[in-house]
C-alpha cells in the first residue's frame, strides 16, 4: 500500500492536484504500479454519508479535479449511506481509494457502521487521505473540535478509534484553522496545544502531504510543524522532507566523529534515539544537538542492558525502524537487537557470521566470482596447516577469524616462526585462519548503498603501506583518497556488494590490487578480495571523503536512512592525502614549519584518539590537493 495524507490535494482554490513537493507525480508513480497499463478504478469515501446532495458536489468536484489533474480513470464511485452493504466488494475492486473532508466524527461513525477498518486490511493499492479522511486513517484519531458548540462541550470524544493505518496525527489547513475562534476560545492555544501533552501532532499548509510507501517510513514533505508538549516547531520546509522515523544508534560518542551521523539523521526528521555508557552531561554539545532522546547504559557489553533500554524507547517511542551502531565492535549486537526487536532495516543474526567471520567471507567473494586469497581454518589442526602451507609456499599470514584491524594479525616467514606461532597459540589457535601471503596495493572501495543494494556514494582511498606493517613496525601512517574510483574498482566493488547481499549501509571493502600475474587470482592490476566491513572505515577517512568530494558522507548515510535515496550533493574534487606522525619519532620538519609549507591546504590538524592510535598515528594532519604528483612530496615532507 501507498498512503497519502493530505489537508487537501490541491491548493487553496485551485482545481487540479498540486504538483508542489513532487505530489501529483508521487501520486501518478503510484498509481502506475498498482494499475500497470490499466486505467485505475477509484473509489472514494464519503465524510457526509447520508447528506446526499453534499456527497454529490464532493463526487462531482473529485472527479473534475482528478481529470484535471491528467489521471485518467477507468470509474470514479462514490462510497455512502446508498451502497454501504457493497463497501467490501467496492474496495476489493478499487486501485485507489480516497477518504474525502468532512466532519471527522461523522465519517468516524461510518468507517466503522460498514467495517472498513476490518474491509481495508490487507488492501494493496493507493489510499489517499483528504482532510477528515486522513485524520480517520490513523489507528488512534485525534479529532479536535471543528463546529460550533463542540470546543464548549466536556462530552465532545477528541479521541477516536480510526483505520489504523498509520500512528500519524494531522491538523490540517494550517493557513485556514490557525487562528480558528470556537466558542469564544482560540482553536489552537485552548484545545490543540494543551491536548498535545504526550502526543504529537502535524500541521501544515495545503500542498504539504505525508507519504507512507510499503516498508518505508512515512515522510512528510512541504512546509510543517510539530505540535507537542504545548508548543508548536517547524520541522520542514518546502520541498524539504521530514522522516517519520525511529533510530536507535549505539554508542554514538566513540569515535567522536560520530554525532554527524546523528546530527544528518535528525535534519531529516529522524527520532534519534541514543544509548551509550556516559553520562548525558558528559556529551559533546553537538551529540546533545543531534539526539531525540539519551539512554545511559552502565555497560554497552551487558546485552540485557542494552535491551531493556531498547525496549524503553520503543514502549516511548513507538516501533523501532532502524538499529545502527556504525562500529564493528558492535555488529553482533547490533544484528541480535534487530533480531529480538524485528527490525528489518539491517543484517539481523541469521546473517552475521557472513560479514564477521574471514572463513565465511569466501562463500561469498566465490558467489560473486571475486578472486581471494587460498585461507584455511587453523582449527582444523597443525597437520592441515602444514600441508597448507606445502601448496602456498611461506610467508603466510595468520590472523583472527573475527576480528578488526590488524589486531592479532601475524606475518610468518618459515617452519621455526610457524612452531612458535602454535605454541603461543596453543589455547586459541582455533580461532584464527591462515591465509596466502599476496603482495600488490591495498585499495578500498567505500559505498554507502541503499536498500536495493545499489550505491549512492561511492569512494576509493589507497593504502600504499599495509596497517599490519604500520601497527607492527612502528611505521608513520600514510594513506590517501583518489578524486574518483577507478571503473574497474568500482564493478567489483558493486558485485561485491550484491554477492554479500549488503543492503541500506555504509561499507568498506578492502583489496589487493595485484603487482604481478598470479595464476588463480589474475594479471597485473586486477584486483582480489581482502575484507568486507559493514561499516565506514576507521578514523578520519569518512571526513577525507568530505573533503576529497566536497560533500557530506554524514549527510548521504542520513539520506540512505530517511529517503532511500542521496539528496546530498558534490562539489570539486580533490585527492585527499593523510599523514600520521608518532609522538615517539622525531621530525625534520616541525608542526609549524608543516603548517606554514601546507597552510592554503590544510583540512585537519588534530590528535588522534589513544584507541586508534597505533593504526593512525598520535598527530594527524589531512590536506587536500589538486594533482596526485602533489602527494608523495606532501608524504616526504610530514614523515622525514
Amino acid at each position: 500500500m501507498t498512503l497519502f495524507l493530505t489537508g487537501s490535494p490541491t491548493r487553496y482554490g485551485e482545481p487540479q492536484f498540486t504538483s508542489d513537493n513532487g505530489f501529483l507525480a508521487e501520486v501518478k508513480a503510484a498509481l502506475r504500479e498498482v494499475a500497470g497499463n490499466e486505467k485505475p478504478r477509484v473509489l472514494l469515501v464519503s465524510a457526509a454519508p447520508d447528506d446526499r446532495g453534499f456527497t454529490d458536489s464532493v463526487l462531482r468536484d473529485m472527479s473534475s479535479c482528478i481529470h484535471l489533474s491528467g489521471i485518467e480513470t477507468a470509474e470514479i464511485v462514490m462510497l455512502d449511506r446508498r451502497n454501504a452493504d457493497k463497501a467490501a466488494e467496492l474496495v476489493a475492486r478499487a486501485h485507489w481509494v480516497v477518504l474525502c473532508g468532512g466532519h471527522t466524527p461523522t465519517q468516524n461513525r461510518f468507517i466503522h457502521e460498514i467495517g472498513l477498518r476490518e474491509i481495508m486490511q490487507g488492501f494493496d493499492g493507493v489510499v489517499m487521505g483528504c482532510s477528515a479522511g486522513s485524520m480517520n486513517c490513523a489507528d488512534l484519531v485525534y479529532s479536535h473540535p471543528e463546529f460550533a458548540g463542540e470546543l464548549a462541550d466536556p462530552g465532545y470524544r477528541r479521541w477516536l478509534r480510526g483505520l489504523g493505518l498509520t500512528d500519524i496525527n494531522l491538523v490540517p489547513h494550517l493557513e485556514q484553522v490557525r487562528d480558528v475562534v470556537l466558542d469564544g476560545r482560540r482553536l489552537f492555544e485552548d484545545a490543540v496545544f494543551p491536548d498535545s501533552w504526550g502526543h504529537r501532532f502535524y500541521t501544515f499548509k495545503d500542498g504539504g502531504y505525508v507519504i507512507k510507501k510499503a516498508g518505508r517510513p512515512a515522510e512528510l514533505r512541504g512546509e510543517a510543524f510539530e505540535i507537542t508538549g504545548g508548543g508548536m516547531r517547524p520541522v520542514s520546509a518546502e520541498n524539504q522532507s521530514y522522516s517519520f522515523m525511529n533510530l536507535v544508534f549505539i554508542s554514538p560518542h566513540f569515535p567522536h566523529t560520530y554525532w554527524h551521523f546523528c546530527e544528518g539523521a535528525r535534519r531529516n526528521g529522524v527520532n534519534v534515539l541514543a544509548i551509550a555508557d556516559t553520562p548525558y552531561d558528559n556529551l559533546p554539545w553537538e551529540l546533545k544537538a543531534g539526539i531525540s532522546d539519551y539512554y545511559m547504559v552502565r555497560n554497552l557489553e551487558d546485552y540485557s542492558e542494552v535491551y531493556r533500554a531498547v525496549a524503553w524507547y520503543a514502549h516511548k517511542w513507538g516501533k523501532i525502524d532502524w538499529i545502527e551502531s556504525n562500529n564493528e565492535y558492535w555488529l553482533e549486537q547490533d544484528a541480535r537487537l534487530r533480531t529480538d526487536f524485528n527490525v528489518t532495516s539491517g543484517i539481523k543474526d541469521d546473517h552475521i557470521a557472513a560479514i564477521k567471520n574471514k572463513s565465511e567471507m569466501k562463500k561469498y567473494y566465490a558467489l560473486g566470482e571475486i578472486p581471494t586469497a587460498r585461507q584455511i581454518k587453523c582449527s582444523e589442526g597443525r597437520k592441515a596447516v602444514e600441508a597448507f602451507v606445502k601448496k602456498t609456499g611461506y610467508p603466510i599470514i595468520a590472523k583472527p577469524d573475527n576480528g578488526v584491524g590488524a589486531g592479532g594479525t601475524a606475518k610468518i616467514h618459515d617452519a621455526a616462526e610457524l612452531d612458535a606461532w602454535f605454541g603461543q597459540r596453543a589455547s586459541d589457535y582455533g580461532r584464527y585462519v591462515m591465509e596466502e601471503f599476496i603482495t600488490g596495493l591495498l585499495v578500498s572501495y567505500d559505498a554507502i548503498v541503499d536498500s536495493n543494494g545499489d550505491p549512492v556514494f561511492e569512494n576509493n582511498t589507497v593504502f600504499p603501506t599495509p596497517i599490519m606493517e604500520i601497527v607492527h613496525k612502528g611505521l608513520d601512517t600514510c594513506y590517501w583518497t583518489n578524486k574518483t574510483v577507478p571503473a574497474k574498482l568500482a564493478a567489483v566493488g558493486r558485485r561485491t556488494v550484491k554477492a554479500f547481499g549488503i543492503r541500506s549501509r555504509f561499507v568498506h571493502l578492502e583489496f589487493f590490487q595485484l603487482d604481478r600475474d598470479r595464476e588463480g587470482l589474475g594479471k597485473k592490476g586486477d584486483y582480489v578480495g581482502l575484507e568486507v566491513n559493514m561499516r565506514p572505515p576507521g578514523g578520519f577517512t569518512p571526513d577525507m571523503m568530505n573533503f576529497a568530494h566536497s560533500t557530506n558522507v554524514f549527510q548521504i548515510w542520513a539520506d540512505m536512512v530517511a529517503f532511500d535515496e542521496c539528496r546530498t550533493g558534490a562539489g570539486e574534487q580533490f585527492y585527499c592525502a593523510y599523514a600520521g606522525r608518532r609522538d615517539s619519532h622525531r621530525y625534520k620538519h616541525s608542526h609549524d614549519e608543516l603548517m606554514s609549507r601546507y597552510a592554503g591546504s590544510v583540512c585537519l590538524c588534530e590528535r588522534m584518539s589513544p584507541a586508534l592510535a597505533d593504526d593512525l598515528g598520535d598527530q594527524v594532519y589531512i590536506v587536500k590537493l589538486h594533482e596526485k604528483k602533489e602527494i608523495d612530496a606532501f608524504f616526504r615532507f610530514a614523515t622525514e
